[in-house]
């Protein structure tokens, strides 16, 4: 199995099913949790030195920070519903604890915080929503945490992708601290599947094939990618859900196409049918 591919597992008494940090994925910059609680359940953890976005995936929950107190958020109960979802912001130095107000899909999102901003919610009417792509690359983006909104490291994004289309294609990268061509930026992607005995593809690849892995990934599996093109391919019958955690030295996401397949951008795709 690839090494850039962390399985699902059953929740332990904590409810956690992932866990990504710099040291088990051998960078830098981000870290991810998800955490799978059952109603009444708590959760509680100190920031420390890193700022975190909380990102109800699915469920509602009451948040505690130093400075908020938020009582039954979130609309929705599952991703596939395509509700924009509510997230909590959380600076370094600070703690959040969260109790399950129902079953509650839970992401926690990390990177190195620094202080410069305050613990806040980030409510549907605060994400855009935009659609991506066009033929079989369409895609549908919740930007919960872009580089316009405040935070001192992470972005946050959640994608959807139906069945048979591409997404996050043409392949594209962001490995070299070169702004403004291009920036550095750690990835992790978290899949949800519907119906959820499905599957994606996901190839991690360098121009050079020194990294070049094709993965099937799972509901609730996580992709790390610490380099490379990323390109997702979906499947007939199954439509795909996923959010992305990026962070590095810049906050700015700046990428570069791989040329062979930066066509699919042009008028050229697709083609005409007669």
């Amino acid at each position: 199995m690839s090494q850039l591919l962390s399985k699902y597992h059953t929740p332990n008494e904590a409810g956690l099913v992932q866990a990504i940090s710099p040291e088990s994925a051998g960078w830098s910059y981000v870290g991810f949790q998800v955490f799978d609680l059952k109603q009444g359940q708590k959760l509680k953890q100190e920031t420390g030195d890193q700022e975190v976005c909380l990102v109800l995936v699915g469920g509602k929950a009451s948040v505690k920070t130093r400075d908020l107190n938020l009582e039954n958020i979130g609309d929705r109960m599952s991703p596939f519903e395509q509700k924009k979802p509510y997230a909590v912001y959380v600076p370094n130095d600070d703690f959040f604890e969260v109790t399950a107000t129902t079953d509650l899909e839970l992401a926690v999102c990390k990177a190195p915080g620094k202080g410069n901003f305050k613990a806040r919610l980030i409510g549907p009417d605060d994400i855009d929503a935009e659609a991506r792509g066009k033929g079989f690359n369409q895609r549908f983006v919740h930007n919960i945490l872009p580089e316009d909104k405040p935070a001192d490291s992470l972005l946050v994004v959640e994608v959807y992708t139906k069945e048979g289309n591409t997404s996050s294609y043409p392949s594209h990268k962001h490995d070299r601290d070169m702004a403004p061509e291009e920036t550095y930026l750690e990835e992790t992607y978290f899949h949800r599947i519907d119906p959820p005995q499905g599957f994606v593809f996901q190839r991690v690849y360098t121009e050079d094939h020194e990294l070049d892995e094709s993965m099937a990934v799972h509901d609730k599996d996580v992709v790390m990618v610490p380099k490379g093109y990323h390109p997702v391919a979906t499947v007939a019958g199954y439509n795909s859900y996923y959010l992305n955690v990026m962070a590095g030295p810049l906050r700015r996401w700046c990428f570069t196409w791989e040329e062979a397949h930066n066509w699919v951008n042009s008028p050229a795709y697709p083609a005409k049918k007669d």
